[in-house]
């Protein structure tokens, strides 16, 4: 069942677009969107009361209802998720997936995750998501080159996006899918002056947008998020 939002909810999770896009506009949007149900809801405010600014690594509500529609649309079967957190998008991942599908989600932290493996269980999603601790490059490469993926998400150090990016598209399948959050970093992603992350993420932004072997789109939605299909 879905989850009615009030006001302030909706304000707190149109934060992230409302910084390049009129308030009002990312408000509308957001409102207009399919909302999270009950227990994406309490995993969003655990994590808040939990990390405290550090939950802002969390996607956005909206972005999680459109993983999901990306995952059902592609018919993935193998998903890969690159930077899980406390486990909001791997849920919407994974519930996008068939009975017999499969997740293989990277991360670093086992404290996050340990927050990500509750929400599982209580999703009933828990034999469907591998958890896989360790640096995600190393993780990639273990895979097999064979291994096809279907669908991916990177949210993860953004130093790493293009390493992470190579690893998962050259497993991909043709027609595949890799979704990539923060690329519009807080709107910031075209002013010659910012510093921060927002160097290494126009040059990742660079890098697709010349990648032949792909088609690829930069949506404004949450923090900018890229779709890019495998030709």
């Amino acid at each position: 069942m879905s989850a009615q939002l009030s006001g302030s909810q909706l304000r707190v999770i149109t934060m992230k677009a409302a910084e390049f896009i009129a308030p009002a506009v990312a408000e509308y949007a957001a409102a207009h969107t399919t909302p999270p149900d009950a227990l994406l809801a309490e995993l969003a405010e655990e994590t808040r009361r939990l990390m405290g600014d550090r939950s802002t690594m969390q996607i956005a509500p909206e972005q999680g209802t459109l993983l999901t529609l990306l995952v059902q649309i592609s018919g993935a079967r193998l998903a890969v998720e690159v930077g899980t957190f406390t486990g909001y998008s791997s849920i919407c991942i994974a519930r996008g997936l068939p009975a017999d599908g499969r997740l293989i989600a990277c991360d670093v932290s086992e404290e996050w995750t340990d927050v990500a493996r509750r929400y599982w269980a209580k999703a009933g999603l828990g034999g469907r998501v591998e958890l896989r601790l360790g640096p995600a490059a190393d993780t990639l490469r273990a895979m097999p080159p064979d291994e096809h993926v279907d669908f991916a998400f990177i949210d993860a150090d953004k130093a790493g996006y293009p390493v992470y990016y190579e690893e998962v598209l050259t497993r991909l399948r043709p027609g595949g899918l890799i979704a990539v959050d923060n690329t519009l970093q807080h709107g910031a992603i075209t002013d010659p002056a910012a510093g921060g992350n927002v160097p290494v993420m126009r040059e990742f932004n660079d890098l697709v947008a010349r990648d032949d072997r792909v088609t690829s789109v930069l949506l404004p939605v949450a923090d900018g998020l890229t779709l890019v299909r495998k030709n």
